[in-house]
């Protein structure tokens, strides 16, 4: 069985410390923010929309993406 890894900051400082990540997609920044997700994990989210060009034409895509900090959902909360 593998070894379960084990978070190595807590929800605390987590929330306290985490800031926003950014990305670039196609040429548009995409910001991901820090927060802590209903199963208990934390990390970081974003959602949106922004143009990608195909063969000269204009596409708008629909952007979701969780960043999850892996071992996080163990974490105790009030910690």
């Amino acid at each position: 069985m593998p070894t379960k890894t084990i978070c190595p900051i807590s929800r605390e400082d987590f929330k306290a410390k985490a800031e926003p990540l950014r990305f670039d997609l196609a040429g548009s920044q995409i910001i991901a923010i820090p927060r802590e997700f209903s199963t208990g994990s934390f990390g970081w989210y974003v959602s949106g929309k922004a143009p990608v060009t195909v063969d000269g034409k204009t596409l708008t895509v629909q952007i979701g993406m969780n960043l999850i900090v892996v071992g996080s959902k163990e974490i105790p909360k009030g910690e």
